[in-house]
């Protein structure tokens, strides 16, 4: 028998039953009609996304950062030498507001993490630029947050974890219109 969203749980050999099950199991007894196989898949992208969020988040607090603050260093860490982009480019790459942004730039600012500097090639801009510290700091807490998601991974094998990323790029692009 084929494994698919649509089977209920009853129907799924040699699965442990998880909270989407039981939501999906109750809709099912009270609305029979219903289609919930897209429940099941995102409700479990979620809940896993939710998960891998609180774990992210405490693997980079080792580092005195959060979540947020790691992706703007990591996408100028991204950037290549000299970690340097502007502070457009980093709000449209973080999908952040300008607002947003600054405020995460005056914290990374104040850590000694980066630094704003006028940008030579126009002087109504601005650049930001990873400093040492900042450089080493994002260098390992990258190590870490990896260490956090193969740890996570590890219930899958290589194979099912191409899989699932395989099939979660075709999910993405078919949102992304």
């Amino acid at each position: 028998m084929t494994d698919s969203p649509g089977q209920s749980p009853e129907q799924r050999p040699e699965r442990r039953e998880d909270p989407v099950d039981a939501i999906v199991g109750q809709w099912a007894r009270v609305r029979p009609d219903l289609d919930t196989a897209a429940m099941e898949v995102f409700g479990r992208v979620f809940r896993l996304a939710r998960a891998m969020g609180d774990r992210m988040e405490t693997a980079y607090a080792r580092f005195g950062i959060s979540r947020g603050e790691f992706d703007a260093l990591a996408a100028l860490r991204r950037a290549g030498e000299p970690y340097t982009l502007s502070p457009r480019q980093l709000s449209a790459t973080l999908m952040l507001t300008t607002g947003g942004m600054t405020g995460r730039l005056d914290r990374l600012e104040g850590a000694g993490l980066l630094r704003r500097s006028p940008d030579p090639h126009d002087r109504r801009a601005l650049q930001v630029t990873l400093t040492d510290r900042g450089l080493s700091l994002i260098d390992e807490a990258v190590g870490a947050g990896l260490a956090v998601q193969a740890a996570a991974l590890s219930a899958l094998d290589a194979r099912q974890a191409a899989q699932v990323a395989d099939l979660l790029r075709d999910l993405l692009a078919g949102t992304e219109h």
